[in-house]
């Protein structure tokens, strides 16, 4: 039986992935973090076979957590299960060291097949995502990559937290970096996305968060 622990900061899509899986012969839930550090807390002492990591969490990121698993360990499989866009975060996810990309508007039972898939040694993404990678691998340049997606993590997770109406403080607290690094990656941002100044950037991450965002402030 494949031990698994889901990392969410929503208590209601945990339980209700918990009821689904309890429901499974071959699958045991053995833990529940709404971050990394309990994440990581949780790792250590149960030991699972596979864990299911949210983009957004609570007090930190995504793919920050898959890289400190890879740091800690190497023997565990990491499936992301985000509101997100695959197209914007699959490939992020998968270098971070995730083994799989899934959508949460997908239902249930396609997150079970995805797990199975991982378990299994494969790696799990939509049919779409699973194209834009195979353009990003051979150097495909009729696949222009939008503005967006030039932004690194760092600078996209700004980004995000921008459109969420957060401070500057709040965004270097949250981010666990200095003002000064905010400001360095607004300044990228602005040239990667083509826009004049601060409130037009403003603008621009407030109206992609309303569009793409999981979360509002946490």
């Amino acid at each position: 039986m494949a031990k698994l622990v889901i990392v969410d900061d929503h208590p209601i899509v945990r339980e209700g992935l918990a009821v689904q899986i309890a429901t499974e012969s071959d699958l045991t839930l053995c833990g529940e973090a709404e971050d990394s550090v309990g994440a990581l807390r949780l790792i250590k002492t149960n030991h699972p076979d596979l864990v299911l990591v949210d983009i957004a969490l609570r007090n930190s990121n995504g793919l920050d957590l898959i890289r400190r698993i890879r740091e800690h360990v190497d023997d565990i499989y990491v499936l992301v299960w985000s509101m997100y866009p695959e197209n914007l975060y699959a490939e992020r996810a998968l270098r971070a060291g995730a083994h799989g990309y899934l959508n949460k508007a997908q239902p249930t039972t396609q997150v079970l097949v995805a797990i199975r898939r991982v378990l299994a040694g494969k790696i799990f993404v939509s049919g779409e995502a699973a194209d834009d990678l195979l353009h990003t691998v051979i150097g495909d340049r009729a696949r222009e990559r939008s503005p967006i997606e030039r932004l690194s993590n760092r600078e996209l997770e700004a980004f995000e937290l921008m459109g969420q109406g957060l401070s500057t403080e709040s965004i270097a607290s949250k981010m666990h970096v200095s003002r000064k690094t905010i400001e360095t990656y607004r300044a990228r941002m602005k040239e990667k996305l083509g826009v004049k100044n601060l409130p037009e950037l403003m603008q621009r991450a407030v109206q992609w968060a309303l569009g793409n965002g999981e979360h509002t402030n946490s």
